[in-house]
């Protein structure tokens, strides 16, 4: 009876020591009064957000190498204003968050509908392994990490179906975290039907990288709509960027701006060198100067700022109420122009405010002059042109809570696209519109023009 009852005890103890060994400890969910799960560091191995829940970013969230985050059609992620909630995908990291046109994932201001504005918070930036001209980069805005690398091809996930609103931050000058931004992401990386909002920077902006991407929108930004630098040579074709005429950036924004490298800082790697096509840049305004209650007392600037020995080729796209159109500024950038490495065909300017400022040379003392740019930008088999705004027959573009986007019947725009050079690449569709635009809009059902209002 003895033995019985010492080895009836011992299996007791030793059923007590394996069930301790089982149990997992778990961090409480930490959730805002009204029942938002508060993210905050790290996140490592696999995570995923449901669209049954709404999520809070609070400072910067790092998605890190090796892990991923999956984020389900229809989510509602919110961004912290007082820590200016980031989400940051770092090198070797992963964000699949594909949403549907029905569902899209949405990151947005977590102030009250009517009390949002510009940069209530960070952004989405993903970092990949593809190539840039930069050394040693750092990311900006404060955030931790490098980029770059050797990987072409590299995948960092899937962002698709998504809208980004109100953020974008100046973390101190020249150092800022825009709507969407992109540090060396590789081509097999998806980026589709992205929509960024009232961003308090740059809408969209490559830091190198190979990453192509499709239906992008730029609306109401404060600074540049579609920024490129440090040997970004993706592909991007349909993108819809829309202006409010009173809030622009002190620096002056510009539809598309596009340096090689920053001065001071040689590249050591590929150069700028995208191709952007299909794309339609609406100013909302023809004024060169915007009124000083707008927000960072700025004014428009250019349609086209390529810069700083850049490459960045531009076809079938249209450009509408900068002061200047097309600005090729430096010897180097009009060298690229003038050896074919910078393309710009198939593209139409239209509502500039003085008819010699349309295309212009950007240096002070340029080896070039604005005449020697007018006339290549002129060469009849690039298929370019200048017009009057109301000829492109654009209907009520600009009406900002509800554009129409598509040309009215016999627009200019439904026709002569121009896809030699560059565009000749298998990944464009070889439409026969100029412009983000021919006879299907699709930025119906996905989009919000009026976010402002909307209750998450």
């Amino acid at each position: 009876m003895r033995k019985l009852t010492f080895l009836f005890l011992t299996f007791i103890a030793l059923s007590m020591i394996a069930c301790k060994k089982d149990e997992t400890t778990t961090t409480p969910v930490q959730t805002t009064p009204d029942g938002k799960i508060i993210i905050t560091g790290e996140l490592k191995g696999e995570t995923t957000f449901k669209a049954t829940n709404k999520y809070l970013l609070k400072g910067f969230v790092y998605v890190t190498e090796g892990a991923k985050l999956t984020i389900e059609a229809g989510t509602v992620i919110f961004g912290d204003k007082d820590s200016k909630g980031t989400l940051v995908v770092e090198r070797g990291g992963q964000l699949i968050a594909e949403g549907t046109a029905e569902k899209p994932i949405v990151f947005t201001s977590n102030q009250v509908a009517g009390s949002r504005g510009y940069g209530d918070w960070g952004g989405v930036v993903i970092a990949g392994k593809a190539p840039v001209n930069q050394s040693s980069p750092t990311m900006e805005g404060g955030i931790r990490g490098s980029y770059g690398g050797s990987d072409e091809n590299d995948n960092s996930g899937i962002l698709k179906y998504a809208r980004i609103e109100f953020g974008g931050i100046a973390f101190q000058p020249n150092s800022e975290i825009n709507g969407l931004t992109l540090y060396g992401v590789g081509r097999g990386t998806t980026i589709e039907y992205i929509q960024v909002s009232y961003c308090g920077d740059d809408s969209f902006e490559w830091f190198g990288g190979t990453v192509n991407s499709k239906y992008l929108v730029a609306f109401r930004g404060w600074d540049d709509d579609f920024d490129t630098d440090f040997g970004f040579n993706g592909k991007v074709q349909y993108g819809f960027a829309l202006r409010d005429k009173n809030f622009a950036d002190a620096s002056a924004s510009n539809g598309f701006e596009s340096d090689n490298f920053n001065p001071g800082t040689p590249e050591s790697g590929p150069k700028t060198s995208p191709v952007f096509a299909n794309i339609t840049v609406f100013a909302s305004d023809t004024s060169s100067t915007i009124p000083a209650t707008g927000l960072g007392s700025g004014t428009y600037q250019n349609a086209m700022h390529l810069r700083r020995n850049t490459s960045k080729s531009v076809f079938n796209s249209v450009f509408v109420g900068y002061p200047n159109g097309l600005r090729l500024d430096g010897s180097p950038t009009w060298a690229n122009a003038q050896s074919d490495a910078l393309q710009v065909r198939g593209v139409v300017i239209a509502g500039t405010v003085t008819a010699n400022r349309t295309i212009a040379a950007g240096s002070t003392t340029p080896a070039f002059t604005t005449t020697d740019v007018t006339n290549w930008f002129n060469t009849v088999a690039y298929g370019n042109a200048v017009a009057n705004t109301a000829d492109l027959r654009l209907g009520t573009i600009s009406s900002l809570n509800t554009p129409q986007t598509l040309p009215t019947a016999g627009s200019p725009l439904l026709t002569g696209a121009v896809w030699t050079g560059k565009g000749t690449d298998a990944y464009f569709d070889k439409v026969n519109f100029r412009g983000a635009f021919g006879t299907n809009n699709w930025t119906a059902t996905w989009t919000n023009f009026n976010p402002q209002t909307t209750q998450y």
